[in-house]
């Protein structure tokens, strides 16, 4: 089985991979902050136009009477926060978590989308982290993960990337809901959206609890449509994340029963070499589960390409050995994969 290690020691590793890889073909990038460009012609302006005085200006404004004065404040301080790691922390000293987590639960969409987002782009900071938590974001950011606009959603997912970096946050997102709308945005949300919710989901089905309800939210029947579709843009982050899944049993159990095994057969025979080896590792999860598990990846036709993969890939060749030499042991019982169920006959 694949060991990830102390579970934040693995999130912090994770945090300085992303922040410091500049490969557009990692298995995961860093979710960006804004993905526009300027937000309103007043926004043309640098950062240098915009004083203390007139950040702590529109601050205030956020608690204005004014949807007007709201949004205008909102759309400045996310356009600030968006630029530089300064404007971040100058924003968040001068009082702006709270207000900017209130409006994550407006009823004005707009005003809701402003404020996820000028939270995400605070969060870029990681000294912004602990005080957005602590300013009771939480639960607001599954709200708008749950309706908020498209990119509402979308950036909700990815501030809840960020704050998950935090060693107790992602049993408190779990407890709080996010991983059912993660799984959600995943299925059907735009491209960008579903690789916002792979990301969060890598971080937070670390914690062996948060497994279950994705497991309950239909997250592998997900997985495997991503990964069985060479045009989903989606098969590297979706075959990562079923590797956390299947660090549980119930998760083994679905990918079985969701008729995961042929698809990672196929990746393994078909694929590129990471995810060649990504299914590698899945199939060693599985086969580790039980004899009617392994007896099911050999009918599917993962040993000769086990064997190829041993013979050609570096750093692959003692895992693919060892994962056919457990296939080759034999079994009491056999099993037979008919329409994704399995069947027990003698063998």
């Amino acid at each position: 089985m694949m060991m990830m290690g102390n579970p934040p020691e693995f999130r912090r590793r994770m945090s300085r991979t992303y922040s410091e890889s500049t490969d557009s073909t990692a298995p995961f990038s860093e979710c960006r902050s804004d993905r526009t460009g300027d937000l309103d012609g007043l926004l043309v302006c640098s950062d240098d136009d915009f004083s203390d005085e007139m950040v702590r200006g529109f601050i205030l404004d956020l608690e204005s009477p004014s949807v007007e004065s709201q949004l205008r404040a909102v759309m400045v301080l996310r356009f600030l926060a968006k630029s530089s790691t300064e404007n971040r922390l100058r924003i968040a000293r001068a009082g702006a978590v709270a207000p900017l987590v209130a409006l994550l639960s407006h009823p004005d969409p707009q005003l809701q989308e402003h404020g996820v987002t000028a939270i995400l782009n605070l969060s870029l900071c990681d000294e912004n982290k602990a005080p957005i938590a602590a300013a009771g974001a939480v639960c607001h950011l599954v709200s708008a993960l749950r309706a908020g606009t498209p990119a509402a959603r979308e950036n909700a997912a990815c501030a809840i990337f960020r704050l998950a970096q935090l060693d107790d946050l992602p049993a408190i997102l779990g407890r709080s809901g996010a991983i059912p709308p993660l799984v959600a945005l995943l299925e059907t949300g735009s491209l960008r959206g579903k690789k916002d919710a792979a990301t969060a989901l890598y971080v937070l089905l670390v914690t062996k609890d948060n497994v279950a309800p994705a497991v309950e939210a239909g997250v592998m029947h997900t997985l495997l449509d991503l990964m069985a579709d060479p045009n989903s843009g989606m098969v590297d982050k979706a075959a990562f994340v079923l590797l956390c899944v299947l660090a549980t049993p119930e998760g083994r159990a679905a990918a079985v029963d969701e008729g995961g095994v042929p698809v990672l057969v196929d990746m393994l025979e078909t694929g590129r070499g990471k995810q060649k080896k990504v299914a590698m590792l899945s199939l060693r999860q599985i086969c580790e589960e039980s004899d009617d598990y392994r007896r099911l990846v050999v009918r599917e036709g993962a040993i000769p390409p086990l064997i190829a993969l041993s013979q050609s890939s570096r750093g692959c060749e003692q895992k693919a050995e060892a994962l056919v030499e457990l296939l080759r042991q034999p079994t009491a019982t056999g099993v037979s994969r008919t329409r994704g169920a399995l069947e027990t006959t003698v063998a």
